[in-house]
């Protein structure tokens, strides 16, 4: 195989040592004579993947005693719904807006009465993330949700919140895993698979104990926080194959030397990519320093109209996915966990020719 560099924001590139071991394993897991694909989820050939899959997980966050993690399905978008119908209970929740996900997670969640936006940077375009200390919201308010890093808009936060007195939900989709975090700073946090994890088809929540009694009684016992945590994520069939790779994926980042350490490879990329954007006036980056996104770096050509050629030419070169968001167009370089660092030199390197030649 020629060397090709996956740059998509999702589904994304996986660690080449975890599709290795996952192709290794595929006809036959650990001497059963089976598929992983295959297994019953509640035989007892597929339990000890389930729960190593569980306990690499809270290690790698470091999982309070009191907060649960959860494997569910429906991606993270489902949770636009979820979050308020396990938490509202006839009260409001207010709602950061910080990008283009945040505001598709505000909308979606419309349909309950008493939802209300806490700050929004939409004015500015989303080229700069509401500052904590700045978010209005109520005193009684179920909850606050903000999206720590925005994918399209190559916008993050980089500090868990200090708000003691209302439960924080965050939408960590893009960013999960990548950096050590407080984990009791948050009630609940979700996430897609597709970017840092696994997969498609799965979805993590970690929620704190004292939050799982307030769903509305109308909650279908699938979406029903309680309910999946009593019965270990299995009310129903879970998406037992994406668990399987998430639980590769966990052991490797464990391997890796945990988060903490993953996390100085990932300032190390965004920054070599950066620096070469801020070093030229012939690609430009929009979003303030301070929330600059360490996972999606979003940047255009200052003559837009070289962008189908810049594109043509990447995939040539073995580099993909970098074609921006179907809402702001543009280019995107995503570069969560599993990509390498050569896979940016790479990139960098094909971004000074495309410079040098036009």
């Amino acid at each position: 195989m020629s060397c090709k560099f996956n740059f998509s924001a999702g589904p994304a590139t996986l660690p080449k040592d975890v599709l290795v071991k996952a192709q290794s394993e595929f006809l036959d897991w650990n001497g059963t004579g089976m598929s992983v694909m295959e297994m019953s989820h509640r035989g007892k050939e597929y339990a000890p993947i389930l729960q190593n899959a569980g306990a690499d997980l809270k290690k790698l966050l470091d999982l309070p005693e009191n907060y649960k993690a959860l494997f569910l399905q429906g991606g993270a978008v489902t949770q636009n719904f979820m979050v308020p119908m396990n938490l509202l209970d006839k009260r409001t929740a207010s709602y950061v807006v910080s990008g283009y996900w945040s505001k598709r997670t505000f909308n979606d969640a419309q349909p309950f009465s008493g939802i209300n936006i806490a700050a929004s940077s939409e004015s500015i375009n989303y080229t700069k993330a509401p500052k904590i200390e700045s978010w209005e919201y109520k005193k009684n308010d179920a909850y606050i949700h903000f999206c720590s890093n925005e994918t399209v808009d190559g916008v993050e936060y980089f500090d868990d919140p200090n708000i003691k007195d209302i439960p924080i939900v965050c939408d960590m989709s893009s960013n999960i895993l990548s950096k050590p975090i407080n984990i009791s700073s948050y009630g609940v946090i979700y996430a897609g698979a597709q970017k840092n994890i696994g997969p498609a088809g799965l979805t993590i929540l970690i929620v704190r104990d004292d939050l799982l009694d307030f769903a509305d009684k109308k909650t279908p016992s699938t979406l029903n926080w309680k309910i999946q945590s009593e019965n270990n994520s299995m009310i129903n069939t879970p998406a037992s194959y994406g668990i399987y790779i998430a639980g590769l994926v966990f052991d490797w980042l464990i391997k890796q030397g945990g988060l903490g350490s993953i996390e100085k490879i990932n300032i190390k990329k965004s920054n070599y990519l950066y620096d070469f954007i801020d070093s030229t006036d012939f690609y430009i980056n929009n979003v303030d320093k301070v929330n600059r996104s360490r996972m999606n770096i979003t940047f255009n050509i200052y003559n837009d109209e070289l962008t189908s050629d810049f594109l043509a030419g990447a995939e040539k070169n073995g580099l993909f996915g970098l074609k921006g968001h179907r809402a702001i167009g543009g280019l995107r370089a995503s570069i969560y966990n599993a990509m390498s660092f050569e896979g940016v030199i790479a990139l960098v390197d094909y971004m000074k020719e495309f410079k040098n030649t036009h």
